[in-house]
C-alpha cells in the first residue's frame, strides 16, 4: 500500500533550547538527546527539533506547524522573523529507493525512515543559513577591499575589525558544532538500507558540496582578515613611532629651554 507524508523543515531561530522544550511538551520523545528531540505522534506525524535552530514537520497541516512554533516561542533563542524553509516529499513503494528534485520514494515509511529524511532535510536548511551568513561577510569584507583599493587606508577600526572577527569565528564554531555531515547518525550503524538512505539524501541535498563552498568562503574571508590585522598593526605601529618621536622632541625642546634661560 502505497503512503506519502510531506517534510517542512523550518529554521525559526539561530538555537532551540531543547531542555526546556522537552519539559513544556509534556510528551515522551521517541528519541532524545542534548542536541535533539524525535517525537512520534503515530500515523505518519512525526516532529524533530534540532538545538541549531530548525524544527522539521512530517504529516502536519500548515495550521499546526504554526500553533505548534507558536507554542514554544519562550524557547527560541535569538528567533528568526524570516524562517527559512526546505520541504520534501516522502513516498513508499516496495523495493524501490529513488531520490527526485523534491521528492523521495522508498520500500518502507516507518520512524526511523522518516527520521532520517527529517535529518538531512533540516542540514540542509542550516547550510542554507549558514551559506546566506557567510555571503554576508564575503560581502563587507569585499566593501573594506575596494575601500582599501581606492584610498589606500582601511575603512574598518580595531574595534570594529575585533567584533567582525568575532562574527566569523562564530559562525565557524556554530558550523562545526551543528553540521553532522561527516558522522553518519548512530541509528544508521546497524541498518543497511538506512545507511544507504543516508548516504543517498547526503547526495540528494548536495551536503558535502555546499559545506565545502562554505569552507572555501570562510576560508576567504579568513585570509583578508589576516592582511587587514597585518595592516591594522602596521598603523598603529607608525603611530606609536610617531608618538615616540614627539615625546623625544619634547624632551630635547625642555633641554633646550632649560639651557638658555
Amino acid at each position: 500500500m502505497e503512503k506519502t507524508i510531506k517534510l517542512s523543515a523550518l529554521l525559526v531561530a539561530n538555537q532551540l533550547d531543547i531542555k526546556g522544550i522537552k519539559t513544556f511538551l509534556e510528551v515522551k520523545a521517541a528519541s532524545e538527546s542534548s542536541t535533539e528531540l524525535f517525537f512520534s505522534f503515530g500515523n505518519g506525524r512525526y516532529q524533530y527539533y534540532f538545538n541549531y535552530g530548525v524544527i522539521v514537520f512530517a504529516g502536519h497541516s500548515e495550521e499546526e506547524i504554526k500553533i505548534a512554533i507558536k507554542a514554544i516561542l519562550p524557547y527560541l533563542k535569538d528567533p528568526n522573523n524570516n524562517w527559512m524553509r526546505d520541504e520534501l516529499q516522502v513516498s513508499s513503494q516496495e523495493g524501490q529507493m529513488e531520490f527526485d528534485f523534491n521528492e523521495l520514494i522508498v520500500d518502507r515509511l516507518d520512524n526511523k525512515v522518516s527520521r532520517i529524511a527529517m535529518f538531512n532535510l533540516a542540514q540542509s536548511v542550516a547550510l542554507d543559513y549558514y551559506h546566506n551568513v557567510t555571503e554576508n561577510l564575503l560581502t563587507e569584507i569585499k566593501g573594506f577591499a575596494r575601500d582599501l583599493e581606492k584610498t589606500g587606508k582601511l575603512s574598518i577600526n580595531r574595534k570594529d575589525m575585533i567584533k567582525f572577527i568575532g562574527k566569523a569565528l562564530t559562525t565557524q564554531n556554530d558550523i562545526a558544532d551543528n553540521i553532522y555531515i561527516f558522522d553518519a547518525p548512530e541509528h544508521v550503524w546497524d541498518d543497511e538500507y538506512l545507511d544507504k538512505l543516508h548516504k543517498g539524501l547526503m547526495k540528494h541535498f548536495d551536503l558535502r558540496v555546499r559545506f565545502s563552498e562554505i569552507e572555501y568562503t570562510l576560508r576567504i574571508i579568513e585570509d583578508n582578515l589576516s592582511v587587514f590585522r597585518e595592516i591594522s598593526h602596521q598603523r598603529e605601529s607608525s603611530l606609536l613611532e610617531w608618538i615616540i618621536i614627539a615625546l623625544i622632541l619634547v624632551e630635547v625642546f625642555d633641554l633646550l629651554i632649560s639651557k638658555l634661560f
